[in-house]
C-alpha cells in the first residue's frame, strides 16, 4: 500500500524569527498518524523549523539542492550542508525550471546527489498551459521526457530504495486561476508509471507515490485524493496557512483509512 503524503512547499516564505512557530502550529492542528507530512522551508529556516518539529512526526524538507557535493557554486546549497537539517528535498519544481534553466539532465544530477546524500526526493514533472492546450497526448508526452530526463540515467533500484516521489504538477494550474480535474491528475499518474515501467522498473512502478501539486487547498483536495493513483499533495500557498492545512491532512487521513481499511 502506497503512503500517502502531504508535503508543505513555503517558497519564498516566512524567515527565522517566525517559521518555527508556524511549524509547530501546523504540526499541532494536523496530527494525524496515518499521513506522511513534511514541511519544506527556505534554507535559512530549516533549523528553527527543525526545532520547533523535533518529536512531531512530521518531516523537514528543503526546497532545492545542488547538482555538486561541494565547490565554488557561491549561493548554493549541498547534499552534505543538509545532513542533520533536512531528511526530504524537493528537486526539478516548476519555478527552479522556469526562473533557473534548470534542464532535466541538471535536474537529474541533483537527484542523484540527494540520494548519495540520503535525502528523499520529490521530483517535480508538469506541463506548461501551451503544452496542455495542444491537447492530453503532447501533455503527457513532455511530461514522460520530463521523467526519462531525470531518472532514465539512474538504477530503478537506486531510486526506489532512496523513496522516490514524484509531483506533478501541471504549470498552467498554478496560481493562474485555471484548475485542473482530479481525472486529469489520474490520467497523468498512470502514464508516469507507465513510464517509468517501460524505464525498467517493473513491479517497482506501482510502488512510487505520487502526489498532485497545483494551487492545491483545503476545499479541492478531495477531489485529486478520491483517485486512487493519486497519492496526496504538494501545496504551496495553503501551506502558509494552518487552517488549510488541516483540512487538506485531515482529508488525506480519510484517504489513508480507506487504504488501509481495504487491505485488511
Amino acid at each position: 500500500m502506497r503512503p500517502v503524503i502531504i508535503a508543505a512547499n513555503w517558497k519564498m516564505n516566512t524567515t527565522p524569527a517566525d517559521a518555527g512557530e508556524l511549524a509547530a502550529t501546523i504540526a499541532a492542528r494536523t496530527a494525524e498518524p496515518s499521513v506522511e507530512r513534511v514541511v519544506c522551508p527556505p534554507f535559512v529556516c530549516l533549523a528553527a523549523v527543525g526545532d520547533a518539529l523535533h518529536a512531531t512526526g512530521v518531516c523537514v524538507g528543503a526546497q532545492d539542492v545542488h547538482h555538486e557535493a561541494a565547490g565554488a557554486f557561491t549561493g548554493d546549497i549541498s547534499a552534505p550542508m543538509l545532513a542533520g537539517l533536512a531528511t526530504w528535498v524537493i528537486v526539478g519544481h516548476s519555478e527552479r525550471r522556469r526562473d533557473h534553466a534548470e534542464t532535466d539532465e541538471r535536474i537529474s544530477q541533483k537527484l542523484r546527489r540527494a540520494v548519495e546524500g540520503g535525502l528523499r526526493p520529490i521530483l517535480c514533472i508538469g506541463e506548461p498551459l501551451e503544452v496542455r492546450e495542444r491537447g492530453a497526448a503532447a501533455a503527457e508526452a513532455l511530461v514522460e521526457g520530463q521523467l526519462r530526463g531525470a531518472v532514465g540515467p539512474h538504477d530503478p533500484s537506486t531510486l526506489a530504495d532512496a523513496g522516490l516521489v514524484i509531483a506533478y504538477e501541471p504549470v498552467w494550474a498554478i496560481g493562474t486561476g485555471r484548475n485542473a480535474l482530479g481525472s486529469d491528475a489520474a490520467a497523468m499518474a498512470e502514464a508516469i508509471r507507465a513510464r517509468l515501467a517501460r524505464l525498467g522498473w517493473g513491479a517497482d512502478a506501482g510502488e512510487v507515490p505520487i502526489l498532485y501539486g497545483g494551487s492545491v487547498t483545503a476545499a479541492n483536495i478531495g477531489e485529486f485524493l478520491a483517485e486512487p493513483s493519486i497519492d496526496g499533495a504538494l501545496v504551496g500557498g495553503a501551506s502558509l496557512k494552518p487552517d488549510e492545512m488541516a483540512g487538506i491532512v485531515g482529508r488525506a487521513g480519510l484517504t489513508a483509512a480507506a487504504r488501509l481499511a481495504a487491505t485488511a
